[in-house]
């Protein structure tokens, strides 16, 4: 699951942008284990599973953060409702994210998740930031919203059989619109002066308040074995954390957009893992729509070459 970061970096020679695009690519990685981690604690729930992982991990996101937060008290403060609202999507995100795929399997869930979130994104834009919605993103909408649906009516093969795809399919995409609302609350906090770090620990902290008491209700199977210890340890430190770190580095040497397109590889991640890991089969159909979303989001995400410019006579 990306950070939405915008500071864009200055240029740097090509060592640099293969190194922000191995970082990149390393947090993409980590992002789409998330799904197969999961399926190794059958016995906890879906809501504890998010509340451990995006709990935990935005605790230490925070305490990294906290020299920042300190500074920039004042400035958190004046900002206090667009930080709650921000805080509450954090909250709301895992939740829906982990019972998605618990639902509807590991690859519907997480490209349905994934895949949703830059189209809820451009609305969101549209509606508070006055950006014209293009061509260019309301055809790559038309392709997302036919591999979704396409995702939702496969049914899934196999030895594992998702539980309520179409549920699950619901609750991916609300996954998808509170990852859009915490990414645009969190951008317009930067653009009103506070660093990325601060804005994203000062957030990720108060979701992570906010999910101690799901994940005290919900989390007594954690300890029913090592097992389910070492998953909800596993989702803290390593896709939460450590992702966020290596996609941190990422976006310190390469644009934005072309570190949002590397880490559409965390949906390839998920499908394949989910197929060699866990035992889910989709029918043609179902790749089919996982093929459109990946399309999509290139599609919408990709810069365009430039145009030479013409030589004057």
């Amino acid at each position: 699951m990306p950070d939405p970061q915008t500071h864009a970096p200055t240029s740097q020679p090509d060592s640099g942008l293969i190194l922000g695009a191995v970082f990149c690519l390393l947090a993409a990685t980590a992002w789409g284990t998330t799904g197969t981690a999961a399926t190794f604690a059958p016995d906890v729930p879906a809501v504890a599973i998010g509340a451990a992982a995006m709990g935990f991990g935005g605790l230490l996101q925070a305490a990294m953060a906290a020299g920042g937060i300190r500074r920039h008290a004042a400035s958190l403060k004046a900002q206090l409702p667009l930080l709650l609202a921000g805080g509450l999507s954090v909250m709301i995100y895992p939740l829906a994210f982990y019972a998605s795929m618990r639902l509807a399997g590991v690859t519907i869930g997480t490209v349905i998740s994934i895949g949703s979130a830059p189209l809820i994104s451009a609305l969101i834009e549209n509606r508070f930031d006055g950006i014209r919605l293009t061509l260019r993103w309301t055809s790559g909408a038309a392709i997302g919203i036919a591999g979704m649906a396409l995702l939702a009516m496969a049914e899934g093969t196999g030895h594992v059989i998702p539980d309520n795809v179409p549920l699950g399919v619901l609750l991916g995409l609300v996954a998808g619109a509170t990852y859009a609302h915490y990414s645009w609350a969190a951008r317009r906090m930067m653009q009103r002066g506070l660093p990325s770090r601060t804005a994203m620990g000062a957030m990720l902290g108060v979701g992570a308040v906010l999910l101690m008491p799901v994940l005290l209700a919900t989390g007594a199977p954690f300890l029913a074995s090592a097992q389910n210890l070492a998953v909800g340890l596993y989702m803290a430190l390593v896709p939460m954390f450590l992702g966020y770190i290596a996609f941190g580095a990422g976006l310190a040497r390469v644009t934005t957009s072309m570190a949002t397109t590397i880490t559409l590889f965390e949906p390839v991640v998920a499908a394949v893992l989910a197929v060699l890991v866990v035992g889910e089969r989709l029918p043609p159909m179902g790749w089919t729509g996982v093929g459109l979303i990946i399309a999509c989001l290139l599609w919408t995400t990709a810069p365009l070459p430039k145009r030479r410019a013409r030589r004057r006579a």
